[in-house]
């Protein structure tokens, strides 16, 4: 089983150009990538970490391995992964999820950027790194990820990503920053749907869509034809009420100031965000628009679902994975441990025999070799 797994790496990382010269290489690359998920997945959040790991587990890895020139030290690790081409290294990571799972139809991909914080270096005056991924909700898998560049945002990166993924027929998410006619258009392009939230920057129609459900609330909801839907919930001293009223009417959409800038825009939505804690009382108002043309039930659903990125990503990749603490800021190594720790989330997340959280998760596959044979095999076998 251990050589499957390493073969199987192999055959979806194989083709990573190394980025050494033919004389420094004392370590097979794939060796190299090898040890590092492993460790990752083990809890190991930095190369002297990885390195130490792979030295503590030798006997195990020369069952599988090559290992030419024994453990790689963590200044081989820093370099190699310093140099290696992250956009290459993320095309396979994308290959790799796209041969080993399955997005099906109506999934919901949210998509998302997340500033590595520890990635910042004030001496050389460069800011933390931005990456923007996309997050399977169904499956709870990372699909892709690409970095924001240096001089850029999020806009321009996310139509390069969402080029990358297999999506038709999947309903995209993203929050405010993403509301962009040629975001939309990419999404449609690629045979799936949106929900993007809109943003005052959005101007006329921010403006006409507010106006629109200002309107239909003070008729006492008679002006216009709508839907509706409300949830409550309840947890530990907290109420969150959520109402979604929805507005599909193709010619009312019509007289909507700059609607025919974005793809296929068939519903516009108003969420009201109601949140009551003890005496006290927050309300939040947004608008979103939508390719679809479904009830307000299903788009409030969607929409909530977006907000998975951050408990089981985001907020994953922070406390598990100690990602903001991680102070990798030389050449491409904070992107491509960020690939590393999206390709161990991912191994942890489908391995579901025990009921832990991904921080004791990485313990025990640490202590027990058969149980990250099993994480392993949930995506390498």
């Amino acid at each position: 089983m251990e050589s499957n797994a390493a073969t199987n790496i192999e055959k979806y990382f194989g083709g990573l150009k190394d980025p050494r010269v033919e004389r420094s290489k004392e370590h097979k690359l794939i060796d190299i990538l090898v040890i590092a998920i492993c460790a990752i997945i083990c809890g190991a959040n930095d190369w002297e970490a990885v390195a130490e790991y792979g030295r503590d587990n030798q006997t195990w890895f020369k069952t599988f391995l090559a290992l030419p020139s024994g453990i790689p030290s963590h200044d081989t690790f820093w370099r190699v992964f310093g140099a290696l081409d992250p956009e290459q290294f993320q095309n396979c990571f994308v290959a790799w999820i796209q041969a080993v799972s399955q997005v099906t139809a109506d999934e919901i991909i949210a998509v998302d950027g997340k500033d590595v914080r520890g990635s910042h270096d004030k001496g050389l005056g460069r800011k933390a790194i931005d990456m923007v991924s996309a997050w399977a909700t169904s499956n709870r898998l990372v699909l892709g990820q690409r970095k924001v560049d240096d001089k850029s945002n999020e806009i321009t990166a996310i139509p390069g990503l969402l080029r990358t993924l297999m999506i038709r027929g999947c309903i995209v998410t993203i929050d405010a920053m993403g509301c962009q006619s040629e975001i939309a258009e990419t999404i449609v392009d690629q045979g799936a749907d949106y929900i993007l939230q809109l943003k005052e920057n959005q101007g006329l129609l921010y403006a006409d869509t507010h106006l629109l459900f200002t309107d239909l609330e003070q008729s006492g909801f008679t002006a216009y034809a709508y839907d509706t839907d409300k949830t409550t919930e309840k947890d530990h001293g907290r109420i969150e009420i959520r109402q979604a009223w929805t507005i599909s009417d193709a010619e009312l959409l019509a007289r909507l100031r700059n609607a025919d800038h974005f793809k296929n825009l068939q519903t516009v939505m108003k969420v009201r965000h109601e949140r009551r804690i003890d005496k006290t009382v927050t309300v939040e108002e947004h608008y979103y628009i939508s390719s679809l043309a479904m009830t307000a039930t299903h788009l409030l659903a969607a929409k909530r679902a977006h907000w998975q990125i951050e408990n089981s990503l985001h907020w994953v990749l922070d406390i598990a994975f100690r990602e903001d603490a991680s102070r990798l800021h030389k050449g491409n190594g904070a992107q491509n441990f960020a690939i590393l720790r999206h390709i161990a989330l991912n191994a942890l997340k489908q391995e579901t025999s025990v009921k832990l959280g991904l921080y004791n998760k990485r313990l025990k596959a640490a202590w027990n070799h058969n149980y990250l044979l099993k994480v392993l095999a949930t995506l390498f076998i």
